[in-house]
């Protein structure tokens, strides 16, 4: 399906507002050619009057016939003001109400894509498409579509009315028109792969913007901001000299235009006179003409840049229909069946899986997981551990091999299903720009404030909430910065302790912490644990200790597993990455 044809499938639910405008539109359209007839006509009779020996009571009729006329004009120019406003309205309320839906879908759409176009793709490119794409094809195509509707059925209209006067005169508009035409499409085009380009500056810009604002300590602290100035202005003058390049195209075609126009209207102006002497055409009907082609002369010219205008719209269309157009990389298969109430026996057969770069994450991974087990992952940056983790609630299918839960596929349990049984508590916590009380709900969304209270208890946060200026209901700010690393993790805990999930994917909570903040994190990640399959993600070893079951990981395979005694004794790479972090590798 073309650009287009989707564009207008997303009016198509307002079927009725675009009645409406239509008829607003023909009606400004009626409104603007009659007035040329009517004052062409009057002419006539003015003409005809001077030009005999009227009686009293013809030149009562004449002077009647000027009054009515002028009366009529008035009242033709009220109603045009009247539809006018119409026409303006409802075009607002269809932009309007197309960018909200298109906002709105891409919002789900992106919710719903698989975690590799997330990894894949800038946050500021995304945030582009629903912002400057979305306002181009609201602005642009929607209210230009509108433009251009109107100003084809003026200048149709127009081209119809002069027919009726002379088709001598018409035919040179006629013979105009393949010419403008012709010069518009030539240059449109360029200007429409121009813009697309533009379009693509402006979203590098905004994801230098995001990414600069999410990481500003990190800029501040490495005294980055001349840098990141200078990498944000070259983008935005990039984009600057594509928009002047594409502008350069659309500004020709105005005068282009105008140029062929005035040679359109001298031509018209000659034979028009010629027809005058020649007595096959009136006064009247010359300067009927000359109002018609001056009222068709305005759509002509407006038309370029409506056509410019749209052909921006098209370009942005294309980007968002780019991303509407992406199918989940993972999706329930058909049949899939809901997971219920399960024990937690997890286990992975050998699972290959790789990012698409060649290498293996993972190569052969098989481990059996009993229901309730604590399972620690360490090894070195690189092993594994996160993709072995991500793997769980699929959050990507594996090459090769099989991942169950309780024996039964993942592949084959609706994902819903699948990842409500299961609790994340991220290294990096991220809260939600709500209050403390709705960030704890994330994990049940259905549960009474009683039991967010019971959640925060087990957590160590229920104190220090209430210490806020509107305890539970205070606002945590973007991204939680209102709140400390130790509090965040106590947030994220009471999370999951909420949830209640009968397996537990836990990125070590208290590495970045400090020893106060990691005793109260460490003591409420114990009563996390109680009932659940675990799995930790270990960066400090001393939090593992007491796990059931240890898996060391290297190039993406299981090297060593077994008890931290069990590891020591081994004398192999967690006894190395344990003697790294509290005695000398001598001593080993």
């Amino acid at each position: 399906m073309s650009t287009t044809k989707r564009v207008v499938k997303c009016l198509l639910p307002y079927w009725f507002h675009i009645l409406l405008l239509l008829c607003c539109v023909a009606a400004v359209t009626a409104a603007t050619l009659i007035v040329p007839t009517k004052l062409g006509e009057l002419f006539n009779v003015i003409q005809g009057y001077a030009s005999s020996s009227a009686t009293g009571s013809e030149a009562a009729d004449s002077l009647r016939l000027l009054n009515v006329t002028a009366l009529t004009v008035v009242a033709v120019y009220v109603a045009k003001s009247v539809f006018t406003y119409g026409q303006t309205y409802l075009s607002y309320f269809l932009g309007q109400r197309v960018a909200v839906d298109l906002r709105d879908k891409l919002f789900r759409h992106v919710q719903r894509l698989s975690m590799s176009f997330h990894e894949r793709q800038r946050s500021g490119e995304i945030v582009s498409r629903f912002t400057n794409d979305v306002s181009v094809i609201q602005n642009a195509l929607i209210n230009g579509a509108t433009d251009l509707i109107s100003q084809t059925a003026v200048l149709v209209g127009a081209l119809v009315r002069v027919f009726l006067l002379n088709w001598r005169l018409a035919l040179l508009m006629v013979v105009m028109m393949p010419l403008v035409t012709g010069l518009v499409g030539r240059l449109g085009k360029r200007v429409r792969t121009l813009t697309s380009l533009v379009q693509a500056k402006i979203a590098d810009a905004t994801s230098i913007l995001q990414e600069t604002l999410s990481g500003i300590r990190v800029v501040k602290a490495f005294t980055m901001e001349d840098l990141e100035i200078e990498r944000f202005a070259r983008e935005n003058e990039n984009a600057f000299e594509l928009g002047m390049k594409s502008a350069r195209i659309g500004a020709s075609m105005v005068p282009a235009i105008e140029m062929l126009a005035v040679v359109g209207l001298s031509f018209v102006l000659w034979l028009g006179g010629r027809e005058v002497l020649a007595g096959r055409l009136s006064i009247g009907d010359v300067i009927s003409f000359l109002l018609l082609i001056a009222v068709a002369a305005a759509p002509l010219s407006n038309l370029s840049r409506i056509y410019h205008g749209m052909l921006q719209g098209l370009a942005a269309s294309d980007r968002v229909f780019d991303i509407l157009d992406l199918e989940s990389e993972i999706a329930d298969a058909p049949g899939a069946v809901e997971l219920k109430s399960i024990r937690g026996a997890v286990e992975l057969d050998n699972v290959v899986f790789g990012y698409g770069d060649g290498t293996r994450a993972l190569d052969g991974v098989s481990v059996s997981i009993k229901p309730g087990q604590t399972v620690a992952l360490v090894g070195p940056s690189g092993a594994g551990k996160t993709t072995f983790a991500n793997l769980i609630p699929r959050f990507f299918d594996p090459d090769e091999g099989v991942v169950r839960i309780d024996g039964v596929d993942i592949r084959n349990v609706k994902i819903e299903s699948l990842r409500k049984q299961i609790g994340l508590v991220p290294q990096e916590t991220i809260l939600f720009g709500v209050s403390v009380r709705e960030n704890i709900a994330v994990g049940n969304r259905h549960a009474s404030f009683a039991q967010i209270v019971q959640a925060a208890k087990a957590a160590y946060a229920h104190d220090f909430i209430m210490k806020l200026p509107q305890g539970y209901e205070t606002q945590v700010g973007e991204r939680g910065v209102t709140l400390s690393g130790g509090q965040r993790q106590r947030i994220a805990i009471a999370r999951a302790i909420l949830r209640n999930p009968a397996i537990l994917i836990l990125d070590e909570a208290t590495s970045s912490l400090d020893t106060e903040s990691e005793k109260l994190v460490q003591a409420a990640v114990d009563n996390l644990l109680k009932g659940r399959t675990t799995f930790i993600i270990a960066h400090r070893l001393s939090t593992i200790i007491n796990a059931d079951l240890i898996l060391v990981m290297d190039n993406g395979k299981i090297v060593e597993s077994g008890s931290h005694e069990e590891l020591i004794r081994q004398r192999g790479l967690y006894a190395r990455l344990y003697a790294a972090q509290f005695i000398r590798p001598e001593v080993v």
